[in-house]
């Protein structure tokens, strides 16, 4: 009797223990998958803030941001603004390809007083939320 318990566990068992195996070895594959179907274009910035330090009033200042695309599909800025008349701001409506980087230019051109911090929105094909950059420094009449 004990012979057949025996053999009824072993015949049950084995087949379960090769299901989960197979269907735990299907969630991997799958997984693999979609994270190489879903890289596309990536943005890396390499700074997101530009500390100009003292600038003398009335004097135009530039700050220079790199983003580089990391991913594996062409990379396009769709939105850019400065949150002010006093940035003008310059970039390239080329795509950047896979390995490639380019440069977003900020120009302050130093009318305000004391302190200051302006902001950069930019938005890629990349992401749907988007990036802020931030140029900061401090104005001084001479």
């Amino acid at each position: 009797m004990k012979r057949i318990t025996i053999l009824l566990i072993v015949l049950f068992a084995v087949p379960s223990v090769c299901i989960l195996a197979q269907e735990t070895g299907s969630q991997v594959k799958d997984t693999e998958t979609t994270e190489v179907l879903a890289v596309g274009p990536k943005a890396s910035w390499d700074v997101k803030i530009f500390e100009m330090g003292e600038i003398e009033f009335k004097t135009k200042k530039k700050a220079e941001f790199t983003l580089t695309n990391s991913g594996n599909e062409p990379l396009f800025i769709t939105y850019a603004k400065t949150s002010c008349g006093c940035t003008d701001l310059q970039y390239s409506e080329a795509p950047i390809l896979p390995g490639r980087s380019a440069k977003v230019s900020a120009t302050y051109d130093g009318t305000g007083n004391g302190d200051f911090m302006k902001t950069i929105t930019i938005v890629t094909n990349a992401d749907t939320d988007r990036t802020i950059l931030q140029i900061k420094g401090k104005v001084v009449k001479k």
